[in-house]
């Protein structure tokens, strides 16, 4: 239920206090001015404004709560009107008593209590400050209800991303312990070189990129690079060729965007496959896109059918989140080549 629908109390008290103060202050310098009276008019405002207040509070965070959200308009009508006579009672009997016995001066002639054009004049007024005072504050509670909403999506937004990016760096370490455990079965020589090279990417991953919503793109290379090299040593026929189309030393991506794409070529390129062959394309489209394509050849077989698993469903998650619709990620095949295709908009670094 939103703030206007609670209708609290949240706007601090010092804002109405000016809010009130300034009115009576225009109210009282105005009336005064048009009947050169500064006494007459300091007091009949004093007594106005002692029954303005309650009343826009009352109709605020009674009636309207009471009757209007839950569309009760007879009732709630009822319920003002009763409030408004009685606010004319005791405005007249307050200004009878403490200011003059000719209870509207400001009509040129002499009204007697009940006359129904003193009562008329006297509910019109004391509507026009309701329907003011009402909607200056109802205004005020949107406006903070809308930055409220606009900061809890932000939230939302962020804890979303780091819950895909959580889940895609342990997807992508648990792949890599796989390798490595694989190799030590072997007792191979390359255990320690892999050791290395996974430290190096941990260092990547829980340092370099922690918190940060972009990083160069030469870093993601390098990180793309490292992360083959642990691959090659597991696999024994793999040719990888990384083709750079365009300079791109200033450009920033979000931090292991590309990474599940590559290893989604190594998981199910590589199965049953004896010559396993990557190629990945990068490269800048009329200086706004960023174009990034990678290419592996499969075994067509029942058991090997290429497609994206939750590696790759989070990327595209995140691709979402971070850039809505304004991006591309396409998968075919051609002949026996698996082919992702994924253009992103380029940011430059400061």
């Amino acid at each position: 239920m939103s703030e206007i629908q609670k209708l609290n109390f949240d706007i601090k008290l010092r804002n109405h206090i000016w809010f009130w103060g300034s009115y009576f202050t225009l109210n009282f310098l105005r009336w005064g001015a048009y009947f050169n009276d500064y006494d007459y008019s300091f007091k009949s405002n004093l007594i106005e404004f002692s029954l303005h207040i309650p009343l826009v509070y009352f109709n605020l965070f009674v009636l309207v709560r009471r009757y209007v959200l839950k569309q009760k308009y007879f009732k709630y009508t009822i319920a003002l009107l009763v409030s408004l006579f009685t606010v004319y009672l005791l405005k007249t009997a307050l200004t009878y008593y403490i200011i003059s016995e000719n209870i509207w001066p400001e009509a040129n002639r002499e009204y007697q209590p009940f006359d129904i054009n003193h009562i008329l004049a006297v509910c019109i007024g004391e509507l026009y400050v309701l329907a003011m005072a009402s909607s200056v504050y109802l205004t005020l509670t949107w406006l903070r209800e809308r930055e409220r909403n606009r900061s809890l999506r932000e939230n939302q937004f962020k804890i979303k991303l780091k819950y895909l990016e959580n889940q895609i760096q342990p997807h992508f370490f648990f792949n890599t312990l796989n390798n490595l455990y694989a190799l030590s079965l072997e007792s191979s020589d390359k255990v320690p070189d892999v050791i290395i090279k996974l430290s190096n990417l941990m260092e990547y991953v829980l340092y370099d990129v922690k918190g940060t919503k972009s990083v160069p793109l030469i870093k993601e290379i390098d990180y793309i690079q490292n992360y083959i090299e642990i691959e090659k040593l597991r696999f024994k026929n793999v040719e990888v060729a990384i083709n750079l189309e365009s300079n791109i030393e200033d450009i920033k991506v979000p931090p292991l965007i590309f990474i599940s794409l590559v290893e989604n070529a190594f998981k199910h390129g590589g199965l049953n496959n004896q010559n396993l062959k990557i190629k990945i394309n990068c490269k800048i489209i009329d200086h706004k896109i960023l174009h990034f394509e990678i290419l592996n050849n499969f075994v067509i077989s029942q058991k090997n059918n290429p497609k994206g698993g939750i590696g790759l469903v989070n990327t595209k998650k995140r691709l979402k989140l971070i850039y809505k619709n304004n991006f591309s990620l396409k998968y075919k095949t051609k002949l026996n080549y698996y082919i992702i295709s994924l253009q992103i908009p380029i940011h430059n670094e400061d």
